[in-house]
């Protein structure tokens, strides 16, 4: 018999994370890089033939035609042109056709496999498992019962050869290309004994070879699993209260210096040429050094990092803007790059705007406080929690607005930000927490955001959202059974 209580995700019969009482398992974000552009070779004569290895004949990009169904309007026809690559998203520097290659465009990426961790014994099993498994790739950690732990990446990765897939290359000779997908042997894992500790938090897990066979995805900033890793590592015996107070950390240790900045930035010389700067120093002078929904001088700090942002790098990256107007400079790891310009103050790199880099700081401030005002709030009374409130709708409310009482979430202040183990904003968070050992499940803690029924009428609608939101510990375990659902063939 199985036992196996976690979380499913609608329309898959499969417990995609949780426990079956020797392993428990989780995900988050793996960011790997599980697609490239390939550079279409074209003719120059006749655009809509191309090269491609093993075909003696150019092949002619076809048109394939979907059709969007609107409830209420008429269908829409949308035509794509595709290669034996994929679809075309876009053209290069030399008008080539991009075709983009992805694991999910091969039916062997996509299989219930998950399944069969409701059987696996040990973190081998599990690891194997999650090999096999046809899914998005996701990061996953299991721990079994005699408390040894293992990450790797569970779904498919490309097994590229003849180039890295960090820029777009032509695929014509079959000299550069996929060779299937990466055998499981070579699917990086991370094992420890019992005292050890694996720590997830969509950052980069890995370098050197294996880094290479993942590829960069866009990882997330290490700021975050770096403050959870430093929570780990000051416990020894660990409750399961003191692992979910791990996921409840909101200190705002990133914005720490950037506090520091604002107050040097804001000197008596400076606040007394306009009032509202002198406003903004003494609204963000004290610092309460986390993202509560009472504090305000993380609110103005992030303003002002989001300010010196946007009139720093823009300049930095003008060539590449220039070239591209679809550029997203944001998604790049910039905080070091950041701070070392702040440092060194390179006069070929300040934006041409500014004559010093004190006044772009200054600049910096005065936005900030536009910023804040837009919002329609006083400088003193900018909590966060005003900013950082919850709008957790319900695809229905969109169609239908006078029933959002009925459908969404309560418009609840949140805390926690991106860059600490508290990850929440206003439409993006935790989709859960749990904290459970195969075994122990009666101790385990559980939450969810939204409630776990579907139905607006049901007494579990919002069940256990307040939970969530103030992140008091409910159990892992469901209740005692009030209701039981016979299905019959």
């Amino acid at each position: 018999a199985h036992k196996i209580t976690g979380v499913t995700l609608p329309g898959a019969h499969v417990i995609v994370a949780g426990s079956n009482g020797r392993v428990a398992w989780g995900f988050t974000n793996s960011c790997a890089d599980t697609g490239d552009l390939v550079e279409v070779e074209i003719n120059p004569v006749a655009t809509s033939l191309y090269t491609a290895p093993g075909h003696e004949q150019l092949l002619k990009i076809e048109s394939r035609q979907e059709t969007i169904r609107i409830g209420g309007s008429k269908p829409v026809e949308a035509v794509y042109p595709w290669t034996i690559w994929g679809p075309v998203v876009g053209t290069n520097e030399r008008q080539r056709p991009l075709a983009h290659r992805w694991t999910a465009h091969d039916p062997a990426a996509t299989n219930l496999g998950l399944l069969a961790m409701e059987d696996a014994r040990d973190i081998g099993e599990a690891t194997a498992v999650a090999h096999r498994a046809g899914m998005p790739a996701q990061n996953i950690v299991v721990a079994d019962e005699t408390g040894a732990i293992a990450r790797t990446i569970a779904g498919l990765l490309p097994k590229r050869v003849g180039y890295d897939g960090r820029l777009p290359v032509a695929w014509t000779y079959g000299d550069r290309r996929w060779d299937g997908f990466l055998p499981a042997g070579e699917v990086p894992v991370v094992t420890t004994s019992t005292a050890g500790r694996i720590w997830s938090a969509n950052q980069r897990h890995v370098g050197g070879p294996a880094l290479a066979k993942i590829g960069d995805g866009s990882y997330a900033r290490p700021n975050r699993a770096a403050q959870i890793r430093d929570d780990l590592a000051g416990l020894e015996r660990a409750t399961p209260r003191d692992l979910l107070a791990v996921q409840l950390d909101d200190r705002a240790l990133f914005l720490a210096p950037w506090h520091k900045l604002l107050l040097a930035t804001l000197t008596p010389a400076v606040t007394a040429e306009k009032k509202d700067r002198a406003t903004l120093r003494s609204s963000a002078e004290k610092w309460e050094g986390r993202a509560s929904v009472d504090a305000v001088s993380y609110r103005l700090v992030r303003e002002f990092r989001t300010a010196v942002y946007a009139r720093v790098f823009p300049a930095v990256f003008a060539s590449c803007l220039e070239a591209f107007p679809e550029f997203r400079w944001r998604d790049l790891h910039l905080e070091d790059a950041a701070w070392a310009l702040l440092r060194e103050r390179p006069p070929h790199l300040l934006n041409p705007h500014f004559s010093t880099w004190d006044n772009l700081l200054v600049a910096a401030a005065d936005d900030a406080i536009r910023s804040i005002e837009k919002q329609g709030v006083t400088l003193p009374r900018a909590s966060w929690g005003r900013r950082n409130t919850a709008r957790i709708r319900h695809p229905f409310s969109h169609s239908f607005p006078w029933l959002t009482a009925w459908l969404d979430m309560p418009a609840d202040p949140l805390p926690g930000d991106n860059d600490m183990p508290r990850v929440q904003s206003p439409s993006n968070g935790a989709s859960e927490r749990f904290v459970v050992s195969p075994g122990h499940e009666a101790e385990g803690i559980f939450h969810m955001p939204g409630g776990q029924s579907a139905h607006p009428l049901s007494p579990y609608f919002r069940a256990g959202h307040a939970a969530w939101v103030r992140g008091e510990p409910t159990p892992f375990l469901p209740g005692k059974p009030e209701h039981t659902l016979m299905l019959r063939p």
